[in-house]
């Protein structure tokens, strides 16, 4: 007689559901056929890795019998020397959102709260709720608002009560693209209490433009030990299939991170990869160079359209499709475009599109113009 496994599953696991990717090349294959594809789903870096990243891989290709280095010394000491951080302060993830995990992991329980933003990344609910632990969701900016669908400050400092462990934000955030400014993130950091752990997720910090007013929260970690910052190598380094991000913090909350962080998280080729990434300078800029054009032809295309977009600080753009997104992402499937629907966030209007190559972005405004054309 088979056992009812549901029932033995820990409370938080019972009723979650997993996070979903942005469809696979290969599974589109499989559905439709199709050999032309082009992927403008999951943010990723359409110049690929640093050919620095590539050579490091290589190296060390001799040596997956042994075990990689635990502590990630030399990926730390480069993290280390580039931020100008003490390595105390560090901690080394299976990509962001396995930090993301352990920060849930060492601060939450059944007994507290998580504090975030609607529209906000989708994993901060996942850890929470597979913790067993409360999460309090503040509502968005409205669309008509100046940063539309953005997280919205008050409201975030509105859910933080006593049972308030941690408070996750994005900048720029995920699915939207939105920032805080500076003034306002500072501003939330001086009024949480120090005994709740503010994480700020910088994952797509890179593409920051300098003009953009989205703040390097590295500067405040001297004046809020309760401040954690983490960011990865998967968007602008380009080693989204290598899986390794960081977080930055006070050495007393690494320290804890690090307790409940699995032995050898990240494996010997993401370790060497990311030290090498972090040294070639010069591919980072010609990425932001490629995003920076990028972000402009598919504007000027929505434009064209009459498509309305959120503003965005990232490698993507979040259009309102002005009917379902669903369903024109159905309708780019069948032209060999992948896109992202984010009705799951809420946004059921929207589609989240990665900003590609040139070649890449007018693929999809081929696509796109034949949809919209009926």
């Amino acid at each position: 007689m088979t056992c009812d496994f549901h029932v033995l599953a820990a409370p938080g696991v019972r009723n979650l559901q997993p996070y979903q990717p942005g469809k696979p090349e290969s599974e589109l294959r499989r559905e439709y056929g199709l050999s032309d594809i082009v992927k403008l789903a999951s943010n990723e870096n359409p110049l690929g890795p640093s050919p620095r990243a590539v050579t490091a891989i290589q190296s060390v290709l001799g040596d997956l019998a042994r075990y990689p280095d635990g502590n990630g010394f030399e990926l730390k000491t480069a993290l280390s020397a580039k931020l100008g951080l003490s390595m105390a302060m560090l901690t080394l993830g299976n990509g962001s959102n396995d930090v993301l995990e352990l920060i849930a992991r060492a601060f939450l329980t059944a007994e507290h709260e998580a504090v975030f933003s609607e529209h906000a990344f989708a994993v901060y609910p996942l850890v929470t709720q597979a913790i067993g632990a409360t999460a309090r969701i503040a509502k968005a900016y409205s669309p008509n608002h100046a940063m539309p669908c953005g997280h919205d400050p008050a409201a975030l400092l509105a859910l933080v009560s006593e049972r308030t462990r941690v408070v996750f934000i994005a900048n720029p955030n995920n699915p939207t693209g939105t920032w805080l400014t500076t003034a306002e993130l500072q501003g939330l950091l001086e009024a949480i209490p120090p005994a709740v752990i503010v994480v700020v997720d910088e994952a797509y910090f890179e593409y920051v433009e300098p003009e953009t007013d989205c703040p390097n929260a590295l500067r405040w970690l001297d004046r809020f030990p309760n401040l954690v910052v983490t960011r990865t190598f998967s968007k602008a380094y380009g080693l989204a299939g290598l899986r390794v991000g960081y977080a930055v913090s006070h050495p007393a909350i690494a320290d804890l991170l690090n307790r409940v962080r699995q032995p050898f998280n990240v494996n010997s080729l993401a370790l060497v990869a990311a030290a090498a990434a972090l040294e070639d300078v010069s591919h980072l800029e010609q990425g932001r160079a490629v995003n920076r054009a990028g972000m402009r032809q598919v504007q000027d295309a929505c434009r064209q359209w009459g498509l309305n977009w959120l503003p965005s600080a990232g490698n993507f753009l979040c259009v309102d499709m002005g009917r379902s997104g669903r369903e024109v992402f159905v309708e780019l499937l069948k032209r060999g475009v992948i896109v992202r629907p984010v009705d799951n966030y809420g946004l059921p209007q929207h589609l989240r599109i990665s900003i590609g190559s040139a070649a890449e972005n007018a693929r999809l405004i081929e696509a796109m113009q034949d949809v919209l054309r009926g």
